[in-house]
């Protein structure tokens, strides 16, 4: 889970950072980063999908304790859909070039007000009481069930090479490790051709192609 949202602050920050600069702005460039900020807005829906769907409902059923909790997570979940819409929407004018950036910016913003405090709370308090009631081979089982099943091969694939864009050697060991050794070396292998494409076009010759994922800790 800390490894996902550090993947999600890197791609949010490398945004702002190409979008605030009108030289690295190209035609191009904006096109492709309309594209790109409405793929990371359908990844996060997945995301919120496979929590509210299957982990928070056996977090709840296993510690009726963790109640409250489990209630600000749904809240904090509702509270950034819109922001979540409003940033999907403006993917495509802004690719067109009929939307300012400051405009996309300011979205990015309202985005981040509210979504960067619910990633911290997760990570911070939730995952804690996720840890202590499921063991590794439960959690594994109830991942693959909310993030993994039912997706396709080259969704899987896109989303893998994206997390383990400039994740450092640990982090990129434990998401590689967790797959059996033929997918492993498909997704490796075969698959990484479109990622690396799309993040040519995205972040080649410029600041945000050297940013690493934004743990916690870096991203106050």
């Amino acid at each position: 889970m800390r490894i996902v949202h550090s993947a999600l602050r890197r791609d949010l920050e490398r945004v702002r950072i190409v979008a605030s600069d009108p030289e690295l702005l190209t035609e191009a460039r904006r096109q492709a980063i309309g594209e790109h900020v409405v793929w990371l807005m359908h990844t996060l829906h997945r995301h919120h999908h496979g929590e509210d769907e299957h982990v928070w409902p056996e977090i709840r059923r296993r510690d009726p304790a963790a109640g409250a909790l489990l209630d600000q997570m749904d809240a904090d979940h509702r509270s950034i859909a819109q922001p979540m819409r409003d940033v999907e929407d403006a993917g495509d004018p802004f690719g067109a070039g009929t939307m300012p950036a400051s405009e996309l910016l300011d979205r990015l913003a309202r985005l981040q007000a509210v979504l960067l405090p619910h990633l911290a709370r997760e990570e911070q308090e939730m995952m804690p009481v996720v840890a202590k009631l499921l063991s590794y081979d439960e959690w594994h089982d109830l991942g693959h069930r909310a993030f993994v099943r039912g997706k396709p091969l080259m969704h899987l694939a896109m989303e893998g090479h994206w997390v383990l864009d400039n994740a450092t050697p640990e982090d990129r060991a434990r998401i590689i490790t967790v797959l059996p050794a033929a997918p492993r070396f498909v997704l490796l292998h075969l698959l990484g051709g479109p990622y690396a494409k799309r993040r040519e076009s995205l972040w080649s010759n410029t600041p945000a192609a050297a940013l690493p994922p934004l743990p916690l800790e870096d991203s106050r």
